[in-house]
């Protein structure tokens, strides 16, 4: 135990186990493979999702607070997450189900990392704005809120790291003697939190399809096609669709096309009891898809009726198609995969502002330093990369680009983008009397 608490802490240990079959009578056999899942799974999106909150405070000179009456839909739906998880959790914990507790925990650091922080990081970024001045501190306290009550609820199953965060935010005393948070005093809206938790299905099948056909999710496409019952419903996140899913435009539509199609699989394991050898004769007529659907959810099908917990229906779309089917089996997403000249320039430089951040963190410099920019690109690449010079300083923060030769220079560099080699050199830039570092 020594040795894994000096290197993957108390937490993960106290985590990996109360996680585990154990606790539900089953077996286990240690590994130190789970242990670390546990630091990459939990600790560190729990430790991330904080220090990007007091990364960006600290640059604004800003502090947040307990607020819940922001009307950005994001913030909203955190919230009403927020309020769901203190509920969930509590409900597992007063059953003793800690595996249970645990596991919606993991769901919500999830939600918090990968979409809330992903999807507002530039409200975070952007300076404040006379038009709308209060955005971004609504951003702020909304995430202190939300992890204020996180570390609360997460406590008993992580201990240190969430008594170090309750600390860090400002809280008084130890987070171990805080009482339980109140749902109540948190917004509840299950209307929004179940139609924006069916776009992130929609993204996370969109995002499949490009993992399939080898498309990196920096590169634009020209478009996603969401189509079945209740496509239209998302209307209000068609932007936030596109944006994580990186394409340029989103179409919504309730009719499925022709290479899309229900298929029937009934539930052997359940009809065999049932019907004995007739149920071969329910499978072969699933199989050439001779069965019918009634509105009361009943399939009828070789003369018998499966009532809905006896049978699974699934959409399937080509094999060679870009698509993919949401679990629920009523929407599929397909993609325009086709990649021209002008997209794959924008790609370019999305691949190069991930190269000039890593770049930046390299050099050591604080997110909110400018920099003096230097390239040295291929001319084709530098021809296509032209048209989004501006994309890339404001990303970067560079108050000056310039082209040059690098190739004698000490300390350039260097990376690879579309199989072509570039070089870059990063110096902070001058300014209230301070002298410029690399």
């Amino acid at each position: 135990p020594e040795v894994i608490f000096t290197r993957q802490g108390a937490d993960a240990l106290r985590w990996y186990l109360m996680s585990s079959p154990v606790l539900r009578g089953g077996d286990l056999r240690m590994s130190d493979e789970g242990i670390d899942a546990v630091v990459r799974g939990v600790l560190r999106p729990l430790w991330n999702a904080y220090v990007f909150f007091c990364m960006y405070a600290n640059a604004d000179g800003s502090r947040g607070g307990w607020n819940v009456s922001s009307t950005e839909v994001l913030d909203r739906y955190v919230l009403a997450k927020t309020r769901r998880l203190v509920e969930e959790v509590g409900d597992r914990l007063d059953a003793y189900d800690l595996p249970g507790a645990c596991a919606e925990i993991e769901a919500f650091l999830g939600t918090v990392n990968n979409w809330y922080i992903r999807r507002s990081r530039d409200r975070f970024w952007a300076p404040a704005t006379e038009a709308d001045p209060g955005d971004k501190q609504a951003a702020y306290d909304t995430l202190h809120t939300v992890l204020a009550t996180l570390v609360q609820v997460a406590a008993p199953l992580l201990p240190l790291i969430c008594e170090s965060i309750h600390r860090g935010l400002g809280g008084d005393g130890s987070v171990h003697l805080c009482d339980w948070p109140t749902a109540a005093a948190l917004p509840g809206d299950d209307e929004l939190v179940g139609v924006m938790d069916r776009a992130r299905e929609v993204c996370s099948a969109a995002l499949g399809v490009r993992v399939t056909h080898g498309l990196p999710a920096r590169q634009p496409l020209r478009s996603a096609r969401v189509a079945g019952r209740g496509a239209t419903t998302l209307e209000p996140f068609r932007d936030l669709i596109a944006a994580e899913i990186n394409v340029k435009s989103v179409v919504l539509t309730e009719e499925f096309d022709e290479a899309t199609r229900f298929v029937l699989r009934p539930r052997g394991e359940v009809l065999g009891p049932l019907l004995g050898p007739a149920t071969q004769a329910v499978m072969a007529a699933a199989r050439a898809g001779e069965w019918t659907r009634a509105a009361d959810g009943t399939v009828a099908v070789a003369g018998q009726s499966l009532a809905e917990d006896q049978y699974e229906l699934v959409l399937e779309t080509a094999e060679d198609r870009p698509s993919a089917a949401l679990r629920t089996a009523d929407l599929v997403v397909t993609l325009d995969v086709a990649v021209d000249e002008e997209l794959r320039a924008e790609g370019a430089a999305r691949h190069l502002v991930r190269v000039l951040q890593q770049g930046r963190r390299d050099c050591g410099l604080a997110v909110s330093d400018r920099i003096e920019l230097t390239l040295d690109l291929p001319a084709g690449l530098a021809a296509a990369l032209a048209p989004h010079a501006r994309y890339v300083a404001d990303q970067v923060l560079a108050t000056e680009v310039r082209h040059a030769d690098l190739q004698a220079t000490e300390g350039a560099g260097t990376a690879g983008i579309d199989g072509q080699e570039i070089r870059f050199a990063i110096t902070r830039a001058i300014g209230r009397g301070e002298a410029g570092s690399d």
